[in-house]
């Protein structure tokens, strides 16, 4: 048997682009069998500025809930853990965070005013892995992959064209960490396209970035997009 986890999912509650609030996103990724499920809501301007308008509190605490009711409403059924995805004021690129904590999104709510090259550095500080995602959708931008651990190779949002062929090809050119995401938001995404499938049920951040490192996982890439670009369901591990 496997286990399969998400890694890349958004949630209504703070990620306005999606239709879908925690019970629904839960319900949704527990019926397609999967054991665990990374919570990474949008992170960036556009959707903070907003947010503490209307709530009148701060952004952290609010992002830091959201992920405490998901988990406390899944508890016994599927494991949810905490993630994010990051955006920096100066340009559209998105980053995926592994190994984030509640500790440190509420130390540093303002982490979305720093640059890429400046946080990769703290990130590694504080154990986390900086996952570029989606890098060859419209308007990212290619980065030095030296202030990376990894990219997102698979992004099963068909919605745009993630090319996510030439993201593999990437990550395999440079060593990097690959990981496959769903980037949940709406109705016509479907849970089980995309994730890990791994050995043992990942249940905690720990397990999940030592994981990621030790590339001992399948990447789960199925569905429309993967028809798309050529992806297919493979190993992570680089071949030799």
């Amino acid at each position: 048997m496997q286990y399969k986890t998400e890694l890349h999912v958004h949630t209504s509650e703070v990620s306005h682009c999606a239709d879908f609030n925690i019970r629904e996103v839960a319900d949704k990724y527990i019926a397609a069998g999967y054991t665990t499920l990374v919570l990474t809501n949008h992170y960036r301007d556009r959707i903070i500025a907003p947010q503490i308008e209307e709530r009148g509190k701060a952004w952290a605490e609010h992002y830091v809930e959201t992920y405490r009711e998901m988990r406390d409403y899944a508890k016994g059924k599927l494991n949810v853990l905490l993630g994010c995805e990051l955006r920096f004021s100066q340009h559209a690129n998105d980053y995926l965070l592994f190994g984030i904590t509640e500790e440190f999104i509420l130390a540093h709510p303002d982490m979305h005013q720093m640059d890429y090259k400046t946080f990769s550095a703290f990130a590694r500080e504080n154990g986390i892995l900086f996952i570029q995602a989606h890098p060859f959708r419209n308007r990212m931008y290619i980065i030095d992959p030296k202030y990376l651990d990894g990219v997102e190779v698979f992004n099963a949002h068909w919605g745009h064209d993630a090319r996510n062929d030439l993201a593999n090809s990437y990550a395999l050119r440079y060593g990097l960490i690959r990981t496959s995401g769903g980037d949940f938001h709406h109705p016509y995404h479907t849970p089980g396209d995309a994730g890990i499938l791994t050995d043992s049920p990942i249940e905690t951040m720990d397990q999940l970035v030592a994981t990621l490192k030790s590339g001992s996982y399948t990447l789960i890439c199925e569905g429309e997009a993967a028809k798309r670009d050529g992806m297919h369901t493979m190993p992570a591990k680089n071949p030799e």
